[in-house]
């Protein structure tokens, strides 16, 4: 999927006039039933299957907030499958770049990522109590990067204690095996399927205290990928399954360098020391020549957060890149301003650009992670920053900055200011 982008200078962008907001609609049955016939296919030749679990309590009359996990975005062509009721879902606002007529018929919200948006608050009880409506929402808010959950916002059970109504959580399994983000969208044959189950009635919201909330469900949020593939006996034979996989494994176990790793074919390999790991079949690293530091890539991810932990202890975490900067204003389209320069440390993130006009900066504070995302629209890897009124999407030049380091440290940063 591409994004309408057009050039513009950062004054030029600053002149565009204002838009009139998104105002949420009841989603139409004959989009919904023309998404159902489009998505029918694939999902017939993955051999998709759910299963229901409580959802005899389940009241088809009632709205609820459906929860869901976030692999890919064959995520939404499960949710139209299986969910028994007209439901508006919560997306990013950037998705209606160029297409917000159609997004509204779908009945979707938009929302800005790791942004505290009190419209998204509104938007969502105006669906509960006039529209009738359920609501499906990813609080992840990010797809994954290594199969595992993505950090959970801190208020999500503040969030569902607010509105009462009953939820649902819908866990995915072997999406993420079918279309990791990592892989430049090349999809693999693979199965899916999905459990739908009543998690809380509104009676138990009631009477649960928040922190009871959230601990069922980050309970539900606890799942591994990888590690679905390798107890099921799951075999990935594509010989283009590590490509581009140093997007989530950035630095090397074996020498502990950063931004020298390549994953082509079935191999990642470490330029800086020559070691290579073979991404088996079954999903687990195996190294070609010598020890295999680390078999399970969750692992080796969680290695390299506490790597990054200790950097931000120890004060010596610092990102400092030139980037290309495309900024989002209205739906219209997004505005490619030209080149910028991004840094990053524990006081949050600078932006400058447009030879000083535009010069934005983003306490560590605001944010308990980061919208980074691999090949953000065709474009390339991104990190976005900003706020509700305008977002700086920012393009790394140099190829060996990790944009997955970049979410990490974010998240380490937020929780070192919690814990202070």
């Amino acid at each position: 999927m591409k994004i309408k982008v057009k050039n513009l200078t950062y004054s030029e962008v600053l002149a565009l006039p204002g838009e009139k907001p998104v105002k949420v609609k009841r989603p139409s049955r004959f989009f919904r039933a023309l998404i159902n016939v489009i998505c029918a296919g694939e999902l017939k030749r993955l051999h998709f299957r759910f299963t229901k679990v409580n959802m005899e309590r389940f009241n088809k009359k009632q709205p609820c907030l459906y929860l869901m996990n976030h692999s890919s975005f064959l995520d939404l062509k499960i949710a139209e499958r299986i969910f028994p009721q007209r439901f508006n879902i919560v997306c990013t606002s950037d998705a209606f770049v160029g297409q917000k007529w159609l997004l509204t018929q779908l009945g979707c919200i938009p929302t800005t990522k790791f942004v505290t948006d009190t419209t998204l608050v509104r938007h969502m009880k105006h669906c509960f109590d006039k529209l009738h409506t359920s609501v499906l929402m990813f609080p992840e808010a990010s797809y994954s990067f290594d199969g595992t959950a993505t950090t959970l916002p801190y208020g999500l059970g503040k969030f569902i204690k607010m509105f009462k109504v009953p939820v649902v959580m819908v866990t995915t399994f072997g999406d993420f095996l079918y279309d990791p983000l990592y892989n430049g969208l090349q999809q693999r044959k693979v199965e899916v399927s999905a459990i739908m189950e009543y998690m809380l009635t509104p009676e138990q919201i009631v009477e649960m205290s928040v922190e009871q909330i959230n601990e069922e469900v980050h309970k539900r949020f606890s799942f591994d990928n990888f590690r679905y593939q390798q107890d099921n006996d799951i075999v990935i034979d594509e010989d283009f399954r590590a490509d581009h996989l140093q997007r989530v494994l950035y630095k090397c176990p074996h020498c502990n360098t950063e931004g020298q790793m390549e994953g082509k074919g079935i191999h990642v390999t470490c330029h800086s020391c020559n070691k290579t790991y073979e991404l088996t079949e079954h999903g687990f690293m195996r190294a070609v020549n010598g020890e295999t530091e680390i078999a399970h890539i969750p692992s080796w991810y969680n290695w390299q957060r506490q790597c990054v932990r200790k950097e931000i202890e120890a004060g010596q975490y610092r990102l400092d890149t030139d980037v290309d900067v495309i900024v989002m204003k209205g739906t219209k389209a997004v505005y490619n301003i030209g080149s910028g320069h991004l840094t990053h440390d524990v006081t949050g993130f600078h932006l400058t650009a447009a030879e000083g006009e535009l010069d934005y900066f983003q306490p560590a504070s605001v944010s308990y992670s980061l919208y980074a995302d691999y090949l953000w629209y065709e474009i390339g890897d991104v990190i976005c920053i900003g706020n509700n009124a305008m977002l700086y999407y920012c393009f790394p030049k140099d190829s060996s900055v990790s944009v997955a380091k970049a979410r990490l440290a974010t998240e380490e940063i937020f929780r070192h200011i919690k814990k202070k």
